[in-house]
């Protein structure tokens, strides 16, 4: 398929005379044109699969070649975090070992074979492990709080002695869009790492800004760009021309060495220019004149290396063109066979459900249940509340595992608003348990990046309402990366979450919130909700274990309410337990057994439907309490078995009626064949309001007796 740009290429080629410069290192300009030319013939080669019937992604790198000197310029060794015009860089540095394969790696991607050696046929994407890519998808800057973590971790790897995946001089590597470092993702990032070089905290991490002016259809204003990326703090600011390969290497090659010896960060603002449009389907005519698109093609990367190439006398015009034609053939021969390994069945594309979710449900139970074991304090008969025992749970983690962190805002030195983490600091350390700046998109962006290096994160987020400041970092970042990297990379981790309502006279709805609905519809991830202190070390263990042995981003959800409450019954210190439970993932807890009703419940309405039970065994009614426990997935398999002989089930929800745990449990009922009598009661559809109102809006104990009467009374 002829593009404009090809032809252009070719005609300024053939005009290009001796300029008597000098190159000082010639064949490495020769590797750094050769990557581009991969990277080029790659997208025309994308744009023809795609006409053929093959492909299925054109977003392309073309004008964004430049980015291969920084490919060039680091490590295999060096982690790195790609925006998706970044071919240039994956060219080159796949450069670096003898038995890669770009080209053909890249055009399996494209067009969603199983022999993708990332993603395994999942999506199109720049990553592989032999070349310590990590794999993004369409990115927005979502992957710079992990890049950010990443080069935090390394750092403090150093000083725990922790051994990671990455070589102690390792830097990190992450580029993004002009448009992106717009977002808040990104600039929070940016802020997060300059808030810990100015502390001296080391940070070896490479930023680097693809500047082509504009995103999709709307420009960057002149000027903005630099402005925005040279005033953060602490942050040495760079900037380089695509379309200048001498001066472009030596900058690099300066701010790499600054990186890796200083271990402080820096910004390379790196001007592009974006040809061929925003992807194969973007109209560019529709919102670019077509003087402008043509003015570009000046600024082409290539024909700037064809320039010193040639001017320097290292290649003729001649070998230039010969050198862009050999490409072309090796990129569309590798093309055309990719097609007909496909048509011949020699390759193949995902073909089941299971197969296309296999990284996501890859289960290791017996190694999760001897982790879990191996995190077990000595046992002890005292009797705590669910915030003391969560307290003593991650002390024996921590003492049993050295690579455990626990982080978040303000849970090293005051210990937690609650007192959760009361005393980690003093026992293990303040590199292992510290303070983060109040950004919850940094808060877990370390735990992403310091899962990569090889630690188990236990991240706090202090507030439920904090969590939806930052939940793409759990559902596009963390729960995505095992399954876009074919379980190549994992980042388990355990995310706690002080949340849920039922604090009296305080908060409203940012520090009573019942909003989990988002938590349920991330694939891979697991939530488990304590009821009582009986409960909570062994769903924190089995968390962890599961984080460790099967990757699983894993999200703890601790009632606040419960935190201190000491009474179910006036004065009877039933909420006070010792830890002699467990709780193996996918099973349910009980309490009671009574035959008339079973209710179906978690967290605060545990305690509700305990209470409720007293109640109602006054009225002649028998029930017993089945505690979810797992709120994601739901235990369906144990929750049926131990639901077949009961006749009524009433599932009490403190969740929103829409949206809420509860519809899930009734699906999962009327899905597995229960055949008795179901009952729902929930929260209303609303915001927590302060104080007295929200008894009006929540899920109450009466509410739950009632609807049990009712329930057997009417048979």
């Amino acid at each position: 398929m002829a593009e404009a740009i090809d032809e252009y290429f070719l005609q300024q080629v053939r005009s290009i005379g001796l300029s008597g410069s000098v190159v000082a290192e010639p064949q490495r300009l020769i590797r750094y044109f050769d990557a581009q030319l991969a990277s080029r013939h790659l997208d025309f080669a994308a744009r023809w699969l795609q006409s053929a019937g093959f492909g299925y992604y054109t977003i392309g790198s073309s004008g964004h070649e430049a980015n291969a000197a920084v490919g060039a310029a680091t490590e295999v060794t060096d982690p790195a975090l790609l925006h998706y015009r970044s071919g240039g860089f994956y060219a080159a540095r796949a450069q670096q070992r003898s038995d890669s394969t770009p080209i053909r790696n890249v055009l399996a991607s494209l067009v969603a074979s199983t022999r993708d050696p990332i993603s395994g046929g999942r999506h199109k994407v720049f990553g592989h492990v032999d070349l310590g890519i990590v794999p993004q998808t369409s990115t927005i800057g979502s992957q710079v709080p992990r890049a950010v973590g990443l080069a935090f971790a390394l750092g403090r790897a150093k000083a725990l002695r922790h051994r990671t995946p990455w070589p102690e001089d390792a830097i990190v590597v992450c580029s993004f869009g002009d448009a992106s470092a717009n977002h808040s993702t990104t600039v929070g990032a940016l802020n997060s790492a300059a808030y810990c070089a100015h502390q001296s905290v080391p940070m070896p991490i490479l930023f680097v800004c693809e500047d082509n002016g504009i995103g999709i259809s709307t420009r960057s204003p002149r000027g903005w760009i630099a402005q925005s990326l040279s005033r953060f703090p602490s942050i040495e600011y760079v900037r380089a021309d695509g379309d200048d390969p001498v001066a472009l290497m030596r900058t690099i090659d300066a701010a790499v060495a600054t990186v890796r010896h200083r271990r402080r960060p820096v910004v390379l603002h790196l001007e592009t220019v974006r040809l061929m449009g925003h992807a194969g389907s973007d109209a560019e005519l529709a919102y670019r004149s077509s003087t402008d698109i043509v003015g570009d093609y000046a600024r082409d990367p290539l024909l700037a290396s064809a320039r010193v190439l040639i001017g320097a006398g290292v290649l003729s015009a001649a070998d230039v063109e010969a050198r862009y034609r050999a490409m072309r053939e090796t990129v569309m021969g590798e093309a055309e066979a990719t097609v007909d390994s496909l048509r011949s069945g020699a390759s193949s594309r995902l073909a089941t459900a299971d197969a296309v979710m296999a990284p996501l449900t890859e289960r290791r139970p017996i190694a999760v249940a001897a982790t879990e074991t191996g995190l077990r304090g000595a046992p002890s008969e005292q009797r705590l509340t669910l915030a003391a025992m969560i307290n003593r749970t991650l002390t024996d983690i921590m003492t049993a595992r050295p690579d455990v962190l626990v982080f978040g805002e303000d849970v090293a030195v005051k210990g937690g608003v609650y007192g959760v983490t009361k005393g980690l600091r003093k026992k293990f350390g303040a590199a292992r348990v510290f303070d983060t700046l109040l950004d919850e998109q940094t808060v877990l962006g370390t735990a992403l990046g310091a899962a990569l290096a090889g630690f188990v994160p236990i991240p706090e987020i202090q507030y439920l309402a904090y969590l939806h400041n930052a939940e793409d970092q759990l559902r596009g970042e963390a729960a995505s990366l095992k399954f876009f990297s074919d379980a190549q990379f994992t980042n388990g981790m355990v995310v706690r979450v002080a949340g849920l309502a039922y604090q009296r006279g305080f908060g409203g709805h940012f520090h009573n919130d019942n909003a989990v609905a988002v938590l349920r519809d991330i694939p891979g991830i697991v939530v488990a909700v304590p009821s009582s202190a009986a409960e909570a070390a062994g769903l924190l263990r089995t968390s962890v274990a599961l984080a460790v042995e099967e990757g699983r981003v894993c999200v703890f959800l601790e009632p606040i309410a419960l935190y201190h409450r000491v009474d179910l019954h006036d004065g009877d210190g039933a909420l006070r337990c010792v830890d002699d439970s467990e709780a193996p993932f996918g099973t349910v807890g009980l309490h009671g057994d009574g035959g008339d009703l079973a209710i179906v419940t978690f967290g605060n309405g545990v305690v509700m439907s305990r209470r409720a039970t007293s109640t109602l065994r006054g009225r002649g009614i028998a029930v017993t309490v089945v505690d979810l426990r797992w709120i994601v997935p739901l235990p369906a398999e144990d929750l049926l078995h131990r639901l077949a002989h009961f006749d009524r089930v009433l599932v009490a929800d403190e969740t929103r009626h829409d949206g809420g745990v509860g519809e899930g449990v009734v699906t999962v009922l009327v899905e597995g064949g229960y055949d008795g009598a179901i009952g729902r009661v929930t929260s209303k559809n609303s915001f927590v309001p302060l104080g007295g109102a929200a008894d009006l809006v929540l899920l109450s104990e009466d509410e739950i007796v009632s609807a049990a009467v009712e329930m057997v009374e009417t048979g």
